[in-house]
């Protein structure tokens, strides 16, 4: 049974944080001993990154306010709200982004309506509220009050494999299920002043964002690419436990992340690799820039360095990754899925094109998915008769195919 991803869409909260903006204003906090402004400096000059976003509008340098909660922009302080009032603010910004992804993938998917949804799978560990994100999509979209709901909570980064994995399983039990997954992370949330290294990592890579997709192994009709989930495999490296953690402190949830993980990941990938491409002999004896595109969650720089060196990929393949981490940072959960919807977007030169996805969590947990990338290529003679079996299976119309064709 061939399962599929019809739809991937985002969803960012409007404020933009633009990365030497924000170093400045970490950077001159009273607390910040001498080496911890230089950890600033250094940690948000070579993360990579241009701009990100959050879901608090006063962290902007333009917004004041008369009763700043987070950040002080007449006097330049960054402020140390509690937990629950963090988490209040988790409720409102969360569900916003959660309801927009969702919608919008459900608009995109062809041949599929908001009554057609039979499951609800939802991911978040940068807050909690019950009723949950998984309650709030089924009210806001109008979904059969009957939909199945589950919600992914605390998992981290690595959390939107699980997620896509149930979805898989769910439509292998039953091919008329429409999933629909949804992650949102508003990391920004948790982002202090200190002098430990660990949060000023933290505070330079993290943001906010959403995405959803549509899962089902219905045939549909569909013009543009589609994605099929393959295999699913985790692995956890035998060192690291302790290098990747997320707490929850008085003051927002606190972030462990050791700069030895991506001495982890460079040491651990190939064996972490080694059971997901048992499932394809042809691409577990070929080198890894075989598999033309790689979806990797872009945890930091090194660690996409470290992954492009590891396993001797081309700048080209890392691309999406960059761009991701570039223009919206490490966003948790939904980071993967804006990577991947990348790779969507990107014109294809062959109707049926392979993808290997990865991401990273506390653990240290290596989450891995092989997919395809199907696409209505235009092909000439022979190659577009191939092409247009190939893509039938998938529910692409052949009409479509052959217009391009044609033009």
């Amino acid at each position: 049974m061939t399962v599929t991803l019809r739809s991937l869409e985002t969803a960012v909260p409007p404020t933009i944080l633009v990365q030497t903006q924000a170093r400045d204003v970490f950077a001159a906090q009273p607390g910040l001993t001498r080496l911890g402004q230089r950890l600033v400096r250094t940690c948000f000059d070579s993360a990579a990154i241009d701009t990100r976003h959050t879901a608090v509008a006063e962290m902007s340098v333009d917004f004041h306010s008369d009763d700043p909660v987070f950040y002080d922009g007449g006097t330049g302080l960054l402020l140390s709200p509690s937990t629950k009032v963090r988490n209040e603010l988790f409720t409102v910004e969360s569900t916003k982004l959660f309801i927009e992804a969702a919608s919008k993938a459900v608009a995109a998917c062809t041949g599929i309506t908001a009554d057609d949804v039979t499951h609800v799978i939802t991911v978040s560990c940068t807050g909690f509220f019950n009723p949950g994100p998984d309650y709030k999509i089924v009210r806001a979209l109008g979904l059969q009050p009957s939909v199945q709901r589950y919600h992914l909570g605390f998992m981290g980064c690595y959390a939107a494999f699980p997620a896509l994995r149930a979805a898989k399983s769910f439509c292998e039990a039953d091919p008329s299920a429409v999933v629909l997954v949804v992650t949102a992370e508003l990391c920004s949330l948790h982002v202090r002043t200190s002098n430990n290294p660990d949060t000023i990592m933290g505070s330079s890579l993290f943001a906010d964002g959403a995405a959803a997709a549509v899962v089902t192994a219905r045939d549909l009709p569909t013009t543009g690419p589609v994605v099929v989930l393959d295999e699913f495999e985790t692995v956890l490296t035998p060192v690291g436990e302790d290098s990747m953690a997320w707490n929850i402190g008085d003051e927002g949830f606190e972030m462990v992340l050791d700069s030895y993980v991506p001495h982890i990941i460079d040491d651990h990938i190939v064996g972490a690799l080694e059971p997901l491409l048992a499932h394809n002999p042809a691409l577990a004896g070929a080198p890894y820039r075989d598999i033309k595109h790689w979806a990797i969650h872009p945890g930091g720089r090194s660690i996409l360095d470290k992954v492009e060196a590891k396993l001797e990929l081309t700048q080209e393949q890392l691309v999406p990754a960059r761009e991701t981490l570039r223009n919206y940072g490490n966003m948790s959960s939904a980071t993967v899925m804006f990577v991947l919807k990348h790779i969507m977007d990107l014109p294809s030169s062959e109707a049926r094109e392979p993808i290997c996805a990865m991401a990273f969590g506390p653990g240290l947990t290596v989450e891995t998915g092989l997919f395809t990338k199907v696409s209505p290529v235009p092909l000439l003679g022979s190659q577009a008769a191939d092409t247009a079996a190939d893509v039938v299976a998938f529910g692409v119309d052949p009409s479509a195919l052959e217009d391009a064709v044609s033009a």
